[in-house]
Protein backbone atom coordinates (compact mmCIF):
# COMPACT_ATOMS: atom_id res chain seq x y z
CA UNK A 1 0.00 0.00 0.00
CA UNK A 2 1.23 3.48 -0.83
CA UNK A 3 0.03 6.40 1.28
CA UNK A 4 0.85 9.36 -0.92
CA UNK A 5 1.36 13.05 -0.18
CA UNK A 6 -1.91 14.92 0.31
CA UNK A 7 -0.67 18.51 -0.07
CA UNK A 8 -1.59 21.29 -2.44
CA UNK A 9 -4.10 19.67 -4.76
CA UNK A 10 -6.43 21.54 -7.07
CA UNK A 11 -10.13 21.63 -6.37
CA UNK A 12 -12.32 19.70 -8.76
CA UNK A 13 -15.45 21.19 -10.28
CA UNK A 14 -18.46 19.81 -12.10
CA UNK A 15 -17.69 19.66 -15.84
CA UNK A 16 -18.28 16.24 -17.39
CA UNK A 17 -16.24 14.37 -19.98
CA UNK A 18 -17.87 14.60 -23.38
CA UNK A 19 -17.96 12.11 -26.19
CA UNK A 20 -16.18 13.14 -29.37
CA UNK A 21 -17.48 13.05 -32.93
CA UNK A 22 -14.75 12.01 -35.33
CA UNK A 23 -15.47 13.83 -38.54
CA UNK A 24 -13.84 12.71 -41.75
CA UNK A 25 -12.85 9.25 -40.50
CA UNK A 26 -14.56 5.89 -40.68
CA UNK A 27 -14.53 5.66 -36.88
CA UNK A 28 -17.61 5.69 -34.62
CA UNK A 29 -18.14 7.99 -31.68
CA UNK A 30 -16.11 7.11 -28.65
CA UNK A 31 -18.15 4.64 -26.64
CA UNK A 32 -19.98 5.70 -23.46
CA UNK A 33 -18.13 5.37 -20.20
CA UNK A 34 -18.67 5.98 -16.52
CA UNK A 35 -17.07 9.33 -15.85
CA UNK A 36 -14.25 9.16 -13.34
CA UNK A 37 -13.25 12.30 -11.49
CA UNK A 38 -15.36 15.36 -12.19
CA UNK A 39 -13.00 17.33 -14.35
CA UNK A 40 -12.09 20.89 -13.50
CA UNK A 41 -11.39 23.79 -15.82
CA UNK A 42 -7.68 23.11 -15.37
CA UNK A 43 -7.80 19.41 -16.35
CA UNK A 44 -5.71 18.54 -19.40
CA UNK A 45 -4.62 15.50 -21.42
CA UNK A 46 -1.60 13.94 -23.02
CA UNK A 47 -1.29 10.72 -24.98
CA UNK A 48 1.16 7.87 -25.43
CA UNK A 49 1.70 5.75 -28.53
CA UNK A 50 4.16 2.98 -29.36
CA UNK A 51 6.10 1.34 -32.17
CA UNK A 52 5.23 2.56 -35.69
CA UNK A 53 7.28 0.10 -37.75
CA UNK A 54 6.00 -0.90 -41.19
CA UNK A 55 7.09 -3.47 -43.73
CA UNK A 56 8.88 -2.68 -46.97
CA UNK A 57 8.37 -4.29 -50.35
CA UNK A 58 6.47 -3.93 -53.62
CA UNK A 59 3.01 -4.63 -52.16
CA UNK A 60 3.39 -2.27 -49.22
CA UNK A 61 1.54 1.06 -49.26
CA UNK A 62 3.06 2.99 -46.34
CA UNK A 63 6.43 4.59 -47.19
CA UNK A 64 9.86 4.52 -45.58
CA UNK A 65 9.14 1.51 -43.31
CA UNK A 66 6.89 3.81 -41.26
CA UNK A 67 3.24 3.11 -40.30
CA UNK A 68 2.02 6.40 -41.76
CA UNK A 69 -1.64 5.31 -42.09
CA UNK A 70 -1.89 4.40 -38.42
CA UNK A 71 0.03 7.55 -37.46
CA UNK A 72 -2.47 9.70 -39.35
CA UNK A 73 -5.41 7.96 -37.67
CA UNK A 74 -3.88 8.35 -34.22
CA UNK A 75 -2.98 11.98 -34.86
CA UNK A 76 -6.65 12.65 -35.51
CA UNK A 77 -7.61 10.81 -32.32
CA UNK A 78 -5.18 12.91 -30.29
CA UNK A 79 -6.52 16.10 -31.83
CA UNK A 80 -10.12 15.11 -31.10
CA UNK A 81 -9.24 14.23 -27.50
CA UNK A 82 -7.69 17.69 -27.07
CA UNK A 83 -4.26 16.41 -26.03
CA UNK A 84 -1.48 18.85 -25.21
CA UNK A 85 1.34 16.56 -26.31
CA UNK A 86 2.09 13.03 -27.52
CA UNK A 87 4.94 10.76 -26.41
CA UNK A 88 6.09 7.85 -28.58
CA UNK A 89 8.04 5.11 -26.82
CA UNK A 90 10.41 4.17 -29.63
CA UNK A 91 10.69 2.24 -32.90
CA UNK A 92 9.72 5.21 -35.00
CA UNK A 93 10.54 3.20 -38.17
CA UNK A 94 11.31 -0.40 -39.08
CA UNK A 95 14.53 0.19 -41.00
CA UNK A 96 16.75 3.27 -40.76
CA UNK A 97 17.51 3.21 -44.49
CA UNK A 98 15.28 2.11 -47.39
CA UNK A 99 16.51 2.24 -50.99
CA UNK A 100 19.42 4.36 -49.91
CA UNK A 101 17.23 6.96 -48.18
CA UNK A 102 17.06 7.68 -44.45
CA UNK A 103 13.59 7.02 -43.04
CA UNK A 104 13.43 9.04 -39.81
CA UNK A 105 12.62 12.26 -41.74
CA UNK A 106 9.38 10.57 -42.84
CA UNK A 107 8.36 9.97 -39.21
CA UNK A 108 9.19 13.60 -38.46
CA UNK A 109 7.04 14.76 -41.39
CA UNK A 110 4.03 12.85 -40.08
CA UNK A 111 4.17 14.70 -36.77
CA UNK A 112 3.39 18.02 -38.47
CA UNK A 113 -0.38 17.41 -38.24
CA UNK A 114 0.01 17.63 -34.47
CA UNK A 115 2.16 20.76 -34.62
CA UNK A 116 -0.48 22.51 -36.72
CA UNK A 117 -2.91 22.01 -33.82
CA UNK A 118 -0.33 23.18 -31.24
CA UNK A 119 0.20 19.65 -29.95
CA UNK A 120 3.73 18.65 -29.00
CA UNK A 121 5.41 15.42 -30.08
CA UNK A 122 8.20 13.96 -27.95
CA UNK A 123 9.85 10.73 -29.13
CA UNK A 124 12.43 8.42 -27.61
CA UNK A 125 14.46 5.98 -29.71
CA UNK A 126 13.86 2.27 -30.08
CA UNK A 127 16.12 -0.57 -31.17
CA UNK A 128 15.02 -0.11 -34.81
CA UNK A 129 16.77 3.29 -34.88
CA UNK A 130 19.65 2.41 -32.57
CA UNK A 131 22.67 3.56 -34.60
CA UNK A 132 25.01 6.46 -34.00
CA UNK A 133 23.65 8.05 -37.18
CA UNK A 134 20.10 7.95 -35.82
CA UNK A 135 21.36 9.38 -32.53
CA UNK A 136 22.64 12.38 -34.47
CA UNK A 137 19.44 12.72 -36.49
CA UNK A 138 16.90 12.68 -33.65
CA UNK A 139 17.76 16.09 -32.10
CA UNK A 140 17.97 17.60 -35.59
CA UNK A 141 14.59 16.24 -36.72
CA UNK A 142 12.94 16.83 -33.33
CA UNK A 143 14.67 19.91 -31.83
CA UNK A 144 11.96 19.99 -29.16
CA UNK A 145 13.87 17.19 -27.41
CA UNK A 146 16.54 19.86 -26.79
CA UNK A 147 13.96 22.39 -25.62
CA UNK A 148 14.45 24.29 -28.90
CA UNK A 149 12.32 25.26 -31.89
CA UNK A 150 8.67 26.15 -32.36
CA UNK A 151 7.11 22.84 -31.31
CA UNK A 152 7.30 23.10 -27.51
CA UNK A 153 3.72 24.32 -27.01
CA UNK A 154 4.06 24.93 -23.29
CA UNK A 155 6.59 22.24 -22.39
CA UNK A 156 9.45 23.68 -20.32
CA UNK A 157 12.53 22.90 -18.26
CA UNK A 158 14.29 20.54 -20.68
CA UNK A 159 17.35 18.76 -19.32
CA UNK A 160 19.62 15.91 -20.47
CA UNK A 161 22.30 13.97 -18.54
CA UNK A 162 25.90 15.10 -18.52
CA UNK A 163 28.10 12.01 -18.39
CA UNK A 164 31.29 12.27 -16.33
CA UNK A 165 33.10 9.32 -17.93
CA UNK A 166 35.99 8.92 -20.36
CA UNK A 167 34.36 6.48 -22.79
CA UNK A 168 31.69 8.89 -24.13
CA UNK A 169 31.33 12.59 -24.81
CA UNK A 170 29.93 14.35 -21.74
CA UNK A 171 26.92 15.67 -23.66
CA UNK A 172 26.38 12.60 -25.86
CA UNK A 173 22.85 12.04 -24.52
CA UNK A 174 21.68 15.58 -25.19
CA UNK A 175 18.26 15.47 -26.84
CA UNK A 176 18.16 11.65 -26.60
CA UNK A 177 17.64 11.07 -22.91
CA UNK A 178 15.77 14.10 -21.65
CA UNK A 179 13.14 15.40 -19.27
CA UNK A 180 10.57 18.16 -19.53
CA UNK A 181 7.78 19.64 -17.46
CA UNK A 182 4.25 20.44 -18.52
CA UNK A 183 2.00 22.05 -15.91
CA UNK A 184 2.09 19.70 -12.90
CA UNK A 185 3.72 16.73 -14.69
CA UNK A 186 7.37 15.78 -15.16
CA UNK A 187 8.19 13.41 -18.04
CA UNK A 188 11.52 11.56 -18.15
CA UNK A 189 12.48 9.77 -21.40
CA UNK A 190 15.42 7.36 -21.41
CA UNK A 191 17.52 6.49 -24.49
CA UNK A 192 19.57 3.29 -24.09
CA UNK A 193 21.01 2.96 -27.59
CA UNK A 194 24.31 3.73 -29.34
CA UNK A 195 25.40 7.32 -28.75
CA UNK A 196 26.29 9.86 -31.47
CA UNK A 197 30.02 9.27 -31.05
CA UNK A 198 29.50 5.51 -31.52
CA UNK A 199 30.18 4.74 -27.86
CA UNK A 200 28.35 2.55 -25.38
CA UNK A 201 28.44 2.21 -21.61
CA UNK A 202 31.81 1.10 -20.27
CA UNK A 203 33.24 0.68 -23.78
CA UNK A 204 30.94 -2.26 -24.51
CA UNK A 205 30.50 -3.49 -28.07
CA UNK A 206 26.70 -3.17 -27.90
CA UNK A 207 24.14 -0.84 -26.32
CA UNK A 208 22.33 -3.27 -24.01
CA UNK A 209 23.77 -1.82 -20.80
CA UNK A 210 23.39 1.84 -21.79
CA UNK A 211 20.82 2.67 -19.11
CA UNK A 212 23.23 1.79 -16.29
CA UNK A 213 25.11 5.10 -16.23
CA UNK A 214 21.85 7.09 -16.37
CA UNK A 215 20.12 5.92 -13.19
CA UNK A 216 21.77 8.56 -11.00
CA UNK A 217 20.57 11.31 -13.32
CA UNK A 218 17.05 9.86 -13.42
CA UNK A 219 17.00 9.80 -9.64
CA UNK A 220 18.21 13.39 -9.45
CA UNK A 221 15.49 14.81 -11.70
CA UNK A 222 12.77 12.73 -10.04
CA UNK A 223 13.82 13.65 -6.51
CA UNK A 224 13.85 17.33 -7.52
CA UNK A 225 10.21 17.11 -8.58
CA UNK A 226 7.83 18.56 -5.99
CA UNK A 227 5.69 16.03 -4.10
CA UNK A 228 2.45 17.65 -5.27
CA UNK A 229 3.40 16.98 -8.92
CA UNK A 230 3.17 13.85 -11.05
CA UNK A 231 6.08 12.08 -12.72
CA UNK A 232 6.14 9.46 -15.48
CA UNK A 233 9.12 7.61 -16.96
CA UNK A 234 9.31 6.38 -20.55
CA UNK A 235 11.71 4.21 -22.54
CA UNK A 236 11.48 1.78 -25.41
CA UNK A 237 12.38 -1.46 -23.67
CA UNK A 238 10.40 -3.00 -20.86
CA UNK A 239 11.32 -3.59 -17.23
CA UNK A 240 10.08 -7.16 -17.65
CA UNK A 241 9.03 -8.03 -21.19
CA UNK A 242 6.36 -10.52 -22.20
CA UNK A 243 7.63 -11.66 -25.60
CA UNK A 244 11.03 -9.96 -25.60
CA UNK A 245 13.31 -10.76 -22.69
CA UNK A 246 15.88 -8.07 -23.42
CA UNK A 247 14.97 -5.12 -21.26
CA UNK A 248 15.98 -1.66 -20.05
CA UNK A 249 18.98 -3.03 -18.17
CA UNK A 250 20.32 -5.75 -20.42
CA UNK A 251 19.73 -8.83 -22.55
CA UNK A 252 18.56 -10.91 -19.56
CA UNK A 253 16.27 -10.07 -16.65
CA UNK A 254 19.14 -10.71 -14.23
CA UNK A 255 21.55 -8.25 -15.91
CA UNK A 256 22.77 -5.21 -13.96
CA UNK A 257 20.65 -6.03 -10.91
CA UNK A 258 22.21 -3.32 -8.75
CA UNK A 259 21.38 -0.56 -11.23
CA UNK A 260 17.92 -2.01 -11.87
CA UNK A 261 17.05 -2.16 -8.17
CA UNK A 262 18.36 1.36 -7.64
CA UNK A 263 16.17 2.53 -10.53
CA UNK A 264 13.04 0.82 -9.17
CA UNK A 265 13.73 2.18 -5.71
CA UNK A 266 14.07 5.69 -7.13
CA UNK A 267 10.81 5.51 -9.06
CA UNK A 268 8.95 4.10 -6.06
CA UNK A 269 10.34 6.60 -3.54
CA UNK A 270 9.75 9.56 -5.84
CA UNK A 271 6.08 8.79 -6.47
CA UNK A 272 6.29 7.49 -10.05
CA UNK A 273 3.24 5.32 -10.61
CA UNK A 274 3.82 4.28 -14.23
CA UNK A 275 6.81 3.31 -16.33
CA UNK A 276 5.76 3.13 -19.99
CA UNK A 277 7.48 1.24 -22.81
CA UNK A 278 6.90 -0.35 -26.21
CA UNK A 279 8.94 -3.16 -27.82
CA UNK A 280 6.42 -5.96 -27.14
CA UNK A 281 3.55 -4.73 -29.37
CA UNK A 282 0.79 -5.56 -26.88
CA UNK A 283 -1.20 -3.95 -24.09
CA UNK A 284 0.12 -5.34 -20.82
CA UNK A 285 -0.10 -3.79 -17.34
CA UNK A 286 1.72 -5.20 -14.33
CA UNK A 287 3.50 -4.35 -11.12
CA UNK A 288 7.28 -4.86 -11.21
CA UNK A 289 9.25 -5.20 -7.98
CA UNK A 290 12.86 -4.96 -6.92
CA UNK A 291 14.72 -8.13 -5.95
CA UNK A 292 13.97 -7.64 -2.26
CA UNK A 293 10.33 -6.73 -2.93
CA UNK A 294 10.69 -3.42 -1.10
CA UNK A 295 10.12 -1.20 -4.16
CA UNK A 296 7.62 -1.47 -6.99
CA UNK A 297 6.27 0.50 -9.93
CA UNK A 298 3.42 0.06 -12.38
CA UNK A 299 4.55 -1.07 -15.84
CA UNK A 300 2.50 -0.25 -18.94
CA UNK A 301 3.70 -2.02 -22.09
CA UNK A 302 1.98 -0.16 -24.90
CA UNK A 303 -0.19 -1.64 -27.62
CA UNK A 304 1.10 -2.02 -31.17
CA UNK A 305 0.88 0.78 -33.73
CA UNK A 306 2.76 -1.39 -36.20
CA UNK A 307 2.27 -4.14 -38.77
CA UNK A 308 3.28 -6.82 -36.28
CA UNK A 309 1.97 -8.21 -33.01
CA UNK A 310 3.63 -10.48 -30.48
CA UNK A 311 2.58 -13.35 -28.23
CA UNK A 312 3.96 -13.60 -24.66
CA UNK A 313 6.54 -16.27 -23.78
CA UNK A 314 7.45 -17.80 -20.44
CA UNK A 315 10.41 -16.30 -18.62
CA UNK A 316 9.27 -14.12 -15.72
CA UNK A 317 11.71 -14.20 -12.80
CA UNK A 318 9.03 -13.78 -10.10
CA UNK A 319 9.23 -10.00 -9.76
CA UNK A 320 6.10 -9.24 -11.77
CA UNK A 321 2.40 -9.28 -10.87
CA UNK A 322 0.22 -9.14 -14.02
CA UNK A 323 -2.87 -6.93 -13.98
CA UNK A 324 -4.35 -6.52 -17.48
CA UNK A 325 -3.55 -7.79 -20.96
CA UNK A 326 -4.87 -7.40 -24.50
CA UNK A 327 -3.08 -8.95 -27.49
CA UNK A 328 -3.23 -8.37 -31.27
CA UNK A 329 -4.86 -4.93 -31.33
CA UNK A 330 -3.89 -1.38 -32.33
CA UNK A 331 -4.15 1.01 -29.41
CA UNK A 332 -3.24 4.25 -27.68
CA UNK A 333 -3.43 5.84 -24.21
CA UNK A 334 -5.03 9.05 -22.98
CA UNK A 335 -3.86 10.47 -19.65
CA UNK A 336 -6.25 12.97 -18.06
CA UNK A 337 -4.45 15.04 -15.43
CA UNK A 338 -6.71 16.94 -13.04
CA UNK A 339 -4.77 18.37 -10.14
CA UNK A 340 -3.71 15.44 -7.96
CA UNK A 341 -5.67 12.90 -10.00
CA UNK A 342 -4.70 10.98 -13.12
CA UNK A 343 -7.05 8.76 -15.12
CA UNK A 344 -5.65 6.59 -17.92
CA UNK A 345 -7.91 5.38 -20.72
CA UNK A 346 -6.72 2.69 -23.14
CA UNK A 347 -8.49 2.66 -26.52
CA UNK A 348 -7.95 -0.07 -29.09
CA UNK A 349 -9.14 -1.18 -32.52
CA UNK A 350 -8.98 -4.37 -34.54
CA UNK A 351 -6.00 -4.74 -36.85
CA UNK A 352 -8.48 -5.30 -39.68
CA UNK A 353 -8.09 -9.06 -40.06
CA UNK A 354 -9.46 -12.01 -38.13
CA UNK A 355 -8.32 -11.72 -34.52
CA UNK A 356 -4.91 -13.23 -33.90
CA UNK A 357 -1.16 -12.84 -34.38
CA UNK A 358 -0.65 -11.56 -37.92
CA UNK A 359 1.88 -9.58 -39.93
CA UNK A 360 0.03 -6.91 -41.88
CA UNK A 361 0.99 -5.93 -45.41
CA UNK A 362 -1.78 -3.35 -45.80
CA UNK A 363 -3.05 -1.20 -42.93
CA UNK A 364 -6.70 -1.50 -41.87
CA UNK A 365 -9.18 0.36 -44.05
CA UNK A 366 -11.54 0.88 -41.11
CA UNK A 367 -10.74 1.68 -37.49
CA UNK A 368 -13.18 1.37 -34.59
CA UNK A 369 -11.60 2.37 -31.29
CA UNK A 370 -13.26 1.13 -28.13
CA UNK A 371 -12.57 2.02 -24.51
CA UNK A 372 -10.90 -1.15 -23.23
CA UNK A 373 -9.23 -0.24 -19.94
CA UNK A 374 -9.46 2.57 -17.38
CA UNK A 375 -7.28 2.97 -14.32
CA UNK A 376 -5.80 5.80 -12.30
CA UNK A 377 -4.61 7.20 -9.02
CA UNK A 378 -4.45 10.38 -6.97
CA UNK A 379 -1.61 12.01 -5.07
CA UNK A 380 -3.99 12.55 -2.15
CA UNK A 381 -5.15 8.93 -2.00
CA UNK A 382 -3.91 5.43 -1.31
CA UNK A 383 -3.11 2.32 -3.36
CA UNK A 384 -3.95 -1.32 -2.54
CA UNK A 385 -3.00 -4.51 -4.34
CA UNK A 386 -5.73 -7.15 -4.09
CA UNK A 387 -4.81 -10.63 -5.31
CA UNK A 388 -7.27 -13.16 -6.68
CA UNK A 389 -9.25 -14.62 -3.78
CA UNK A 390 -8.27 -11.80 -1.43
CA UNK A 391 -10.76 -9.59 0.41
CA UNK A 392 -11.25 -5.94 -0.54
CA UNK A 393 -11.65 -5.01 3.12
CA UNK A 394 -8.06 -3.77 3.24
CA UNK A 395 -9.26 -0.74 1.23
CA UNK A 396 -9.68 2.09 3.73
CA UNK A 397 -8.82 5.78 3.58
CA UNK A 398 -9.50 9.04 5.39
CA UNK A 399 -9.30 12.50 3.88
CA UNK A 400 -9.87 15.48 6.15
CA UNK A 401 -13.13 14.52 7.94
CA UNK A 402 -14.34 11.90 5.45
CA UNK A 403 -13.58 8.19 5.86
CA UNK A 404 -14.22 5.42 3.37
CA UNK A 405 -14.06 1.67 4.01
CA UNK A 406 -14.89 -1.41 1.96
CA UNK A 407 -16.80 -3.66 4.37
CA UNK A 408 -17.22 -6.79 2.24
CA UNK A 409 -16.28 -8.33 -1.08
CA UNK A 410 -13.64 -10.62 -2.56
CA UNK A 411 -11.63 -10.45 -5.77
CA UNK A 412 -13.35 -13.36 -7.49
CA UNK A 413 -12.20 -12.53 -11.00
CA UNK A 414 -11.01 -15.79 -12.55
CA UNK A 415 -9.37 -14.27 -15.63
CA UNK A 416 -5.69 -14.84 -16.39
CA UNK A 417 -3.12 -13.53 -18.81
CA UNK A 418 -2.13 -15.59 -21.86
CA UNK A 419 0.42 -17.55 -19.79
CA UNK A 420 -2.25 -18.60 -17.29
CA UNK A 421 -1.11 -16.29 -14.50
CA UNK A 422 -3.86 -14.94 -12.20
CA UNK A 423 -4.50 -11.20 -12.47
CA UNK A 424 -4.41 -9.01 -9.38
CA UNK A 425 -6.23 -5.70 -9.05
CA UNK A 426 -4.74 -2.35 -8.07
CA UNK A 427 -7.37 -0.34 -6.20
CA UNK A 428 -6.75 3.39 -5.79
CA UNK A 429 -8.54 6.09 -3.84
CA UNK A 430 -8.52 9.83 -4.47
CA UNK A 431 -10.31 12.88 -3.14
CA UNK A 432 -11.78 16.18 -4.32
CA UNK A 433 -14.03 18.92 -3.00
CA UNK A 434 -17.81 18.75 -3.70
CA UNK A 435 -18.09 22.40 -4.69
CA UNK A 436 -20.92 21.83 -7.16
CA UNK A 437 -22.74 18.93 -5.48
CA UNK A 438 -25.98 20.11 -3.84
CA UNK A 439 -26.65 18.46 -0.50
CA UNK A 440 -23.22 16.90 -0.15
CA UNK A 441 -21.97 16.11 3.35
CA UNK A 442 -18.52 14.72 2.56
CA UNK A 443 -15.59 14.96 0.19
CA UNK A 444 -15.86 13.19 -3.17
CA UNK A 445 -14.16 9.80 -3.34
CA UNK A 446 -12.77 8.55 -6.65
CA UNK A 447 -12.33 4.78 -6.64
CA UNK A 448 -10.32 3.15 -9.45
CA UNK A 449 -9.43 -0.48 -10.08
CA UNK A 450 -12.44 -2.48 -8.88
CA UNK A 451 -13.56 -3.45 -12.40
CA UNK A 452 -12.80 -6.92 -13.69
CA UNK A 453 -9.41 -7.19 -15.36
CA UNK A 454 -9.06 -6.77 -19.11
CA UNK A 455 -7.95 -10.10 -20.57
CA UNK A 456 -8.17 -10.51 -24.34
CA UNK A 457 -5.73 -13.11 -25.65
CA UNK A 458 -7.64 -16.22 -26.77
CA UNK A 459 -6.40 -17.09 -30.26
CA UNK A 460 -9.45 -19.28 -30.84
CA UNK A 461 -11.62 -16.16 -31.00
CA UNK A 462 -12.65 -14.97 -34.45
CA UNK A 463 -13.81 -11.72 -35.98
CA UNK A 464 -12.76 -8.10 -35.86
CA UNK A 465 -11.91 -7.75 -32.20
CA UNK A 466 -12.35 -5.82 -30.03
CA UNK A 467 -15.94 -5.14 -31.00
CA UNK A 468 -17.18 -3.36 -27.85
CA UNK A 469 -16.14 -1.38 -24.83
CA UNK A 470 -14.82 -3.50 -21.98
CA UNK A 471 -17.32 -4.06 -19.17
CA UNK A 472 -16.91 -1.89 -16.09
CA UNK A 473 -18.72 -4.34 -13.80
CA UNK A 474 -17.01 -5.28 -10.55
CA UNK A 475 -17.34 -7.94 -7.90
CA UNK A 476 -20.17 -7.26 -5.46
CA UNK A 477 -18.84 -5.33 -2.50
CA UNK A 478 -20.05 -3.02 0.28
CA UNK A 479 -18.76 0.54 0.35
CA UNK A 480 -19.19 2.67 3.46
CA UNK A 481 -18.57 6.40 3.85
CA UNK A 482 -18.75 8.54 6.98
CA UNK A 483 -18.13 12.16 7.87
CA UNK A 484 -17.26 13.39 11.35
CA UNK A 485 -19.26 16.58 11.04
CA UNK A 486 -22.50 14.54 10.86
CA UNK A 487 -22.00 12.89 14.24
CA UNK A 488 -23.86 15.67 16.05
CA UNK A 489 -26.81 15.36 13.67
CA UNK A 490 -27.14 11.60 13.51
CA UNK A 491 -30.95 11.54 13.59
CA UNK A 492 -31.09 13.68 10.45
CA UNK A 493 -29.45 10.85 8.56
CA UNK A 494 -32.37 8.45 8.63
CA UNK A 495 -33.36 8.04 4.97
CA UNK A 496 -32.18 11.60 4.33
CA UNK A 497 -28.65 10.64 3.33
CA UNK A 498 -27.34 7.99 0.99
CA UNK A 499 -24.12 6.96 -0.68
CA UNK A 500 -24.42 8.69 -4.06
CA UNK A 501 -22.51 7.91 -7.26
CA UNK A 502 -22.05 10.06 -10.31
CA UNK A 503 -23.81 9.02 -13.50
CA UNK A 504 -22.45 11.45 -16.05
CA UNK A 505 -23.22 14.90 -14.65
CA UNK A 506 -25.91 13.63 -12.23
CA UNK A 507 -25.59 12.21 -8.74
CA UNK A 508 -27.86 9.27 -7.96
CA UNK A 509 -28.16 6.64 -5.26
CA UNK A 510 -25.14 4.38 -5.77
CA UNK A 511 -27.30 1.25 -5.98
CA UNK A 512 -29.14 2.72 -8.99
CA UNK A 513 -25.99 2.17 -11.08
CA UNK A 514 -25.75 -1.53 -10.23
CA UNK A 515 -26.08 -4.24 -12.81
CA UNK A 516 -28.82 -6.47 -11.35
CA UNK A 517 -29.80 -6.67 -7.70
CA UNK A 518 -32.86 -5.36 -5.83
CA UNK A 519 -32.98 -1.93 -4.22
CA UNK A 520 -33.71 -2.16 -0.49
CA UNK A 521 -33.21 0.38 2.33
CA UNK A 522 -31.94 -0.56 5.82
CA UNK A 523 -32.19 1.86 8.76
CA UNK A 524 -29.00 0.91 10.57
CA UNK A 525 -25.54 -0.54 10.04
CA UNK A 526 -24.50 -2.97 7.34
CA UNK A 527 -24.53 -6.64 8.29
CA UNK A 528 -23.03 -9.66 6.52
CA UNK A 529 -25.47 -11.31 4.13
CA UNK A 530 -27.04 -8.16 2.71
CA UNK A 531 -27.49 -8.66 -1.03
CA UNK A 532 -26.68 -6.51 -4.04
CA UNK A 533 -28.80 -3.35 -4.08
CA UNK A 534 -29.16 -3.07 -0.31
CA UNK A 535 -28.26 0.35 1.08
CA UNK A 536 -28.57 2.12 4.38
CA UNK A 537 -27.71 4.89 6.80
CA UNK A 538 -26.32 4.26 10.26
CA UNK A 539 -26.96 7.29 12.51
CA UNK A 540 -24.91 5.88 15.38
CA UNK A 541 -21.69 5.85 13.32
CA UNK A 542 -22.56 8.77 11.05
CA UNK A 543 -22.12 6.57 7.97
CA UNK A 544 -23.92 5.55 4.81
CA UNK A 545 -23.25 2.32 2.92
CA UNK A 546 -24.34 0.43 -0.18
CA UNK A 547 -23.86 -3.04 -1.68
CA UNK A 548 -22.78 -2.32 -5.25
CA UNK A 549 -20.95 -3.74 -8.29
CA UNK A 550 -19.35 -0.68 -9.91
CA UNK A 551 -16.63 1.83 -9.12
CA UNK A 552 -16.39 5.55 -9.97
CA UNK A 553 -17.02 8.69 -7.91
CA UNK A 554 -18.94 8.65 -4.62
CA UNK A 555 -20.20 11.21 -2.07
CA UNK A 556 -22.50 11.33 0.97
CA UNK A 557 -25.58 13.22 -0.16
CA UNK A 558 -29.17 13.93 0.82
Amino acid sequence: MKDLDRRNFLKISGASLASFALSGLNIPFFGPKRVFATTSDTAWKFSVMADTQWKTGPEVVDPASCATTIINILNDQFIQHGCKFVIQVGDLVDKETVSGLRTLPTRAEYATALYKKSIGFFPVRGNHESSATAATEIPMLFPQTLGQGNQLFGATNFKSPILSVDYSASDSLKGLTYMFDYNNVRCVLIDQFTRPDGSNYNRARDYNNNAVDQVEWVNSVLSANAMDRHAFVFAHKNLIGQNHKDNLFGLQLTDNAEARNYFLNSLCNNGVRYYLSGHDHMHHCSTVRSDDGASSVGQIICSSNSYKFYTPRDGDDGRETPLDQELYTIGYYIFTVDGPRVTVDFYSSSHGLDYGDVNLIAPPTDFAFYLRDTFGYSLNGKEFEVARGESYTKVSDTYQKTTVQILSGVNNNGETDSLGRPLSKIVNTGWSDPDNVDGSASKILSLWGMADNLSLYDTELTGLLPDSNESKNTDTYTLSMSCKRLEKHSQQMKKNFCLAARDGSNWVNAVDLNTGGTKRFIDGPWRPGYELGTWGADPDSGSVWAVINHDGDFVMKH
